[in-house]
This record gives C-alpha cells, sequence and structure tokens, in this order.
C-alpha cells in the first residue's frame, strides 16, 4: 500500500468517505422503511374506507376513554377509517377549530364539534374544511345521526407546531384526544371524520374532508438515488486513489 494513503491528510479523506457512504446507505434504507410504512398505511385505508357501516359502539368499547391506556386499546384494535354510525347532540359552544389546513388548494381550518351521546360519553366529530375568513356553518340544533370514519388521536411530529399545556382550547394545531380530555370529560379515545348527518348539515359547507392520498410517494425513488449517490462516493474515491498514485509514479526520483 502507498504510504502517502496513510497520511494525516488522506486517513481524514478515508474517514469522510466512510462517514458518506455509510450516511447515505442508511439514508436509502430509511426511505424503503418509509414506502414499508406508506404501503402498510395504504392497505388499512383501502381495506377499510369504503366498507359498511357498522354501529359506533360495535367497534368501540364503551369502557375505553381518551388517556393512554385507551389510546393503546385503539392503537390495537385495527378500527382506523372503518364507517360507524352513532346519535347524539352536538354542543356548539364548545366547538373547536383545527387551524393551517389546505383543501383545493385553498387554506383554512376544519371545524369540530363535540357530539354528546345518550350514556354521557362525548366523541369529537370533525365536520370538515371550511376556507379562511368564513363562518362556521351552524349546527343542527336537535339530535343527529352521525356517519363518519374512525380516526385515532392525532401525534405531534418532531417539527409539528405545539398546542399549549394548560387552559381551555378553542384553536388546535391538531386533535390530540389525551390533551383535549382535559377539557371534555367521559372523551372517547377515536373522532370522527363526518360523511353525512340527519339532519343534513348546509349545503356546500363544511367540505368533507378529502380521501387520504394512497399513492406510495417518491420513496423508492429517492432510496435509489441515496444508493446510487453512495455508489459514486466510492468510485470517486477510488478514481482520487488512483490518479493520486499515477501523478506520484509520474514524478521525477
Amino acid at each position: 500500500m502507498p504510504r502517502f494513503l496513510v497520511s494525516p491528510r488522506w486517513i481524514a479523506f478515508h474517514l469522510l468517505v466512510v462517514v458518506g457512504v455509510v450516511a447515505m446507505v442508511n439514508l436509502g434504507f430509511w426511505q424503503l422503511r418509509r414506502l414499508d410504512e406508506r404501503r402498510a398505511f395504504n392497505a388499512v385505508v383501502e381495506a377499510s374506507y369504503d366498507s359498511t357501516p357498522v354501529p359506533f359502539d360495535q367497534l368501540v368499547d364503551r369502557d375505553w376513554r381518551a388517556d393512554a391506556d385507551g389510546l393503546g386499546a385503539v392503537d390495537d384494535s385495527g378500527i382506523a377509517w372503518r364507517p360507524v354510525t352513532v346519535s347524539g347532540t352536538y354542543d356548539e359552544s364548545a366547538s373547536l377549530r383545527v387551524v393551517n389546513r389546505s383543501q383545493y388548494g385553498r387554506a383554512g381550518d376544519n371545524l369540530v364539534a363535540p357530539l354528546l351521546l345518550d350514556d354521557g360519553r362525548v366523541v369529537l366529530v370533525n365536520r370538515g374544511f371550511v376556507p379562511l375568513g368564513v363562518d362556521d356553518p351552524p349546527l343542527p340544533g336537535t339530535e343527529v345521526e352521525v356517519l363518519g370514519r374512525l380516526r385515532p388521536s392525532e401525534e405531534r411530529s418532531a417539527v409539528g407546531a405545539r398546542d399549549p399545556s394548560d387552559g381551555l382550547l378553542t384553536e388546535v394545531q391538531r386533535l390530540d384526544l389525551v390533551r383535549l380530555s382535559r377539557q371534555f370529560t367521559d372523551l372517547v379515545p377515536v373522532y370522527l371524520e363526518l360523511v353525512s348527518s340527519s339532519p343534513a348539515e348546509a349545503d356546500g359547507l363544511p367540505q368533507p374532508v378529502v380521501r387520504p392520498d394512497l399513492s406510495e410517494g417518491s420513496h423508492l425513488s429517492y432510496a435509489v438515488q441515496w444508493f446510487i449517490f453512495a455508489g459514486a462516493v466510492v468510485v470517486g474515491w477510488v478514481l482520487a486513489v488512483r490518479l493520486s498514485i499515477r501523478r506520484r509514479a509520474n514524478q521525477p526520483s
């Protein structure tokens, strides 16, 4: 092995190449894991989204509440995206807005209202999307029968905005049901995305939440790119070594 390859400068170069290759390979495998997660999510939605509606209590245990144990039960139950029917009365005075949403290219909010069930439980209903500057469409003042899709509590991403940890919330970044259980007694650990209700809401607004995107995204192409970048770095290292060897061989003694 040429001695110059173990000089401090070249050792630093070798280490930089190794670190870069390891990082790029790991990023490629991370994208493949993201792809697997996306495919698993798509499979759940496709299996449940258009299934036959069933009564709410057939899927949601009456003893579940929006605490850590209740959320764990929901996560293990496989009920996400299942259509259900439930009857109750809206509490308009306790409505919420989920802010910073967009739909059909317009910025706006999602309107959420607590539905009071006959047994005292509360389930939050995401009524749908309204553009910025639009007043909240009125809620039916009588008992309603709601058809909606079950959704689990939403979690904050690593860089997502935070909701205040204390106080009464009227605007939220996400439907974190554990946080909201502090202001809603007997809150169940799922919420509903409204499909329809009887009596119906006003025509046109809120707009129903759009069906989730079931494409696989760009994860596979990103993974391939990271692996190509890693291979290119290795090839570049080989070329740099060979070129340096050749130059030193051509230098006069």
